[in-house]
């Protein structure tokens, strides 16, 4: 089957009205990048209309590519023992990705995860603003480097800011943090110290949340 040319960003496929649902139904016919060719399907993010705060990934893995849904991996499992450690309701958030479709490469008959490239980010970009755009939420959480610098900018390092609150000029409040999936990958002798960083992250979340609920 040959290849079709592939759209320059996601931006063509915005509906007219947006809303989750709106966006959700119209980010299935997605061709804003060559990834939507060897994804089972878009993967679009998932929460109340109405959430507290947005977590932000890299990109649906090989569960959530076949699922259709964000976070059902192990690396969603972890993330949502965090939360609960953090003290954060996960049905008061919206979980999605900077990337909706999963990018990878065969090895066996295993897909083995590829990281996006700046380009696939780029044309992806536009769904991840709508979303956030429309649920105009208290606090943005970026889940490692893919996320952070998609809403942050290509220079930002999550090392250097790690769990701090970035406020940028839109008046939209931030917290960069790892990505679960490399807590996972960790060194079993190191894994236990990483998870306890990371819900000290998370932590930092609650109290903006706080704060903005005192001020509401």
């Amino acid at each position: 089957m040959p290849r079709s040319t592939p759209a320059v960003s996601a931006a063509q496929f915005l509906p007219d009205k947006l809303n989750l649902s709106a966006l959700q139904q119209a980010a299935r016919k997605c061709q804003g990048c060559h990834l939507w060719e060897r994804g089972t399907q878009t993967v679009f993010g998932e929460g109340p209309p109405d959430a507290d705060y947005v977590l932000v990934g890299e990109q649906p893995g090989d569960k959530e590519d076949r699922t259709g849904q964000p976070f059902v991996g192990p690396a969603g499992a972890l993330l949502d023992r965090a939360l609960a450690d953090a003290g954060l309701d996960r049905s008061r958030a919206y979980v999605t990705n900077a990337v909706k479709h999963f990018k990878w490469e065969p090895k066996g008959k295993l897909r083995i995860h590829s990281k996006p490239n700046r380009k696939e980010i780029v044309a992806c970009h536009p769904w991840l603003e709508a979303e956030i755009q429309v649920l105009q939420p208290a606090v943005i959480v970026c889940l490692g480097a893919t996320a952070a610098q998609s809403l942050l900018g290509a220079d930002f390092r999550v090392t250097q800011h790690r769990g701090e609150l970035i406020m940028q000029d839109d008046g939209r409040s931030y917290i960069a943090t790892v990505h679960p999936s490399s807590i996972l990958r960790a060194d079993p002798e190191t894994r236990d110290e990483e998870m306890r960083k990371f819900i000290a992250d998370l932590k930092q979340v609650g109290r903006v949340l706080l704060q903005h609920k005192r001020a509401a």
